[in-house]
């Protein structure tokens, strides 16, 4: 059987560093798995979305509407803009973080303020975090991305060395002590 996991947020907020460290630990794992390249604008601001499948055998990265096990929204709006892709009996781990787009900035439009609310009436199990809280309380506002695979670990049957073992392997080595602290901060959610 086949895992599919979404990663979805905006550039700059490390969604492939995510989708690589997950990817390490399937593969670790004893797992086939196949990772995705960027999907978006990977600029900094622009809608970005990776998918990691994993399983006995997998053919292809891609995640089609309703296939994802798990998506990972490093901000409200791209959960918003990605639900569909959640299978039934899907799981939704949101940061409650807001990064107003272009059209709100300019004030042609508005931001949803109860995002979390409305995934959570139309039945979706979801996780939220204040990760960027947690990220700078590790050290560093850029560690949100990491923050958020500290709490995907803990709905993940994998060892916590793994994870940790990953983070080495991707993360860059002056940041490792604030990743690993983001991760830590991550799993106690």
């Amino acid at each position: 059987m086949t895992k599919s996991i979404m990663f979805v947020g905006v550039g700059g907020q490390g969604t492939l560093l995510a989708s690589r460290i997950i990817g390490h630990v399937v593969l670790a794992e004893g797992f086939d798995a196949k990772v995705s390249e960027v999907h978006g604008m990977s600029q900094r601001g622009g809608s970005v979305s990776t998918y990691v499948k994993y399983g006995e055998k997998v053919h292809s990265p891609i995640v089609d509407k309703g296939e994802a096990d798990i998506i990972v929204a490093f901000e409200q709006m791209e959960a918003a803009r990605w639900v569909s892709y959640v299978k039934e009996g899907g799981l939704m781990i949101i940061n409650t973080q807001q990064l107003p787009p272009m059209p709100v900035i300019t004030g042609a439009a508005e931001y949803n303020d109860d995002i979390i609310g409305k995934i959570k009436s139309i039945g979706i199990d979801l996780i939220d975090l204040n990760a960027l809280e947690l990220a700078e309380k590790a050290g560093s506002a850029k560690s949100v991305n990491v923050v958020m695979m500290g709490a995907l670990s803990n709905k993940l049957d994998f060892d916590v060395s793994r994870w940790e073992a990953a983070i080495r392997e991707c993360a860059p080595a002056a940041a490792l002590d604030v990743n690993l602290k983001a991760f830590e901060l991550g799993r106690n959610v």
